[in-house]
C-alpha cells in the first residue's frame, strides 16, 4: 500500500480529466423541466414521480471507444463514469439489485466496456458511485443494515470484478443535496472497505468540501457554484461542463458550446492551487457523443499545455489528522 500523500500527488499530477455522465437520467430527463434527478423526493418528501423501468435502458449504439478517443483528443489523463447515479440504476450486472443492466433491453456491462476503452487509450479510468439510491430507498431518511449490505456489496463488485481502479468517487453521502449522513454511515467504514479491497484506490467524496477528514481529494462542483478559495493548495478537483446539464438533453446536439479559451482559463485558475480540472462528457441515449461535443474536446487539445509534475508538497496542502 502506497502512502496516501504519494497517491494524492500522483493524482494531482494528472491535472485534466473527464466526467462521463451516462445513466438512467440520460433517458428519463432528456426533455422537460426536471434535470438529472428527483431532488424534491429526497429532500422535500415529495412522492416519487419518475421511477425508471429497466427495459427502457437501450443504448443501441453504445460506443465507449468513441468516448475514450474524444477524451484523449482533449488531453484528458483520467476519467470517471457514473456507474450508479442517484436514481439507483447500475450500469453493471449487480447481484445486489434487479435494477441494473442484467434486466435491461441492452444488457451490455457498460462499466466493463468503459474501462476497457479508456485503459486502451492510456487514460486512468475510475468510477463514480452514488450512495444515495432512490430506487432502493437509501437516503437521508433511511440507511438500514440491509441497505448498508447493498452499498458495501456493490462497491465490492466494482472493486473486485474489473481490475485496478485508481479512484472511486462517491456522491449523495453526507451531502447538502441528499443521502445518508456521516452518523448513519461513517466515512471511515467505507474508506476501510475500499482500502481493504484496493489499497491504492483513492476515495473521493463529492459531498465533502471542507477538508480531507471525509475524503482523499477535496471535491468542488464548480458548475453548482462551489469555488476554490484563495488559501486552498490541494489536493482538490473541480468539475464543470460545456453543455447546460450533466446528463444529455435532446437539445444538446444543436447547442453552442463553450470554447477552449474558457477551459484554459479554468485550468490557469485551478492548477496553481493543486486542483485538477474535470470536464463533463454526456453521451446521448443511444450511447454515442454528439459531434459538437466531440469537436469541442478536440479543439481543447490543440494547444493544451499541462504543468510540470508536482514533486514537493506546497504550504497549505491538506493532510488527514
Amino acid at each position: 500500500m502506497k502512502p496516501l500523500v504519494q497517491l494524492q500527488k500522483a493524482f494531482i499530477n494528472l491535472r485534466f480529466g473527464t466526467f462521463i455522465h451516462f445513466n438512467s437520467a440520460t433517458v428519463q430527463f432528456c426533455s422537460g423541466e426536471l434535470c438529472d434527478w428527483e431532488y424534491d423526493h429526497e429532500n422535500a418528501g415529495a412522492p416519487r414521480l419518475y421511477p425508471f423501468a429497466e427495459k427502457d435502458w437501450n443504448p443501441v449504439n453504445l460506443d465507449c471507444v468513441q468516448w475514450a478517443k474524444t477524451a484523449k483528443s482533449a488531453g484528458c489523463r483520467f476519467a470517471a463514469l457514473t456507474a450508479k447515479h442517484h436514481e439507483g440504476f447500475a450500469l453493471w450486472p449487480s447481484a445486489y439489485t434487479a435494477h441494473c443492466v442484467k434486466n435491461a433491453s441492452c444488457q451490455t456491462d457498460v462499466v466493463k466496456a468503459y474501462l476497457d476503452a479508456f485503459r486502451a487509450e492510456g487514460i486512468e479510468a475510475g468510477l463514480y458511485f452514488s450512495i444515495l439510491d432512490l430506487t432502493a430507498g437509501i437516503g437521508r431518511k433511511s440507511c438500514t443494515e440491509e441497505q448498508k449490505k447493498m452499498i458495501r456489496g456493490q462497491i465490492t463488485e466494482l472493486l473486485t470484478n474489473y481490475g485496478e481502479i485508481p479512484f472511486l468517487i462517491t456522491d449523495g453521502w453526507n451531502a447538502a443535496w441528499g443521502g445518508p449522513t456521516e452518523d448513519m454511515l461513517p466515512f471511515r467504514e467505507i474508506d476501510a472497505l475500499v482500502k481493504s479491497l484496493q489499497p491504492n484506490c483513492l476515495l473521493m467524496n463529492i459531498g465533502c468540501t471542507h477538508g480531507v477528514e471525509g475524503t482523499d481529494i477535496v471535491f468542488f462542483e464548480n458548475a453548482a457554484g462551489q469555488e476554490v478559495d484563495d488559501v486552498f493548495y490541494g489536493p482538490g478537483i473541480s468539475c464543470n461542463k460545456l453543455t447546460k446539464n450533466w446528463f444529455w438533453r435532446a437539445t444538446d446536439p444543436d447547442a453552442v458550446l463553450g470554447g477552449s479559451k474558457w477551459v484554459y482559463q479554468k485550468m490557469q485558475e485551478y492548477f496553481p492551487k493543486n486542483v485538477n480540472f474535470m470536464l463533463n462528457l454526456s453521451p446521448a441515449a443511444d450511447g454515442r457523443l454528439d459531434q459538437n461535443l466531440v469537436d469541442a474536446f478536440a479543439e481543447i487539445g490543440k494547444d493544451l499545455s499541462l504543468p510540470t509534475p508536482l514533486t514537493e508538497l506546497p504550504v497549505g496542502w491538506l493532510t488527514r489528522n
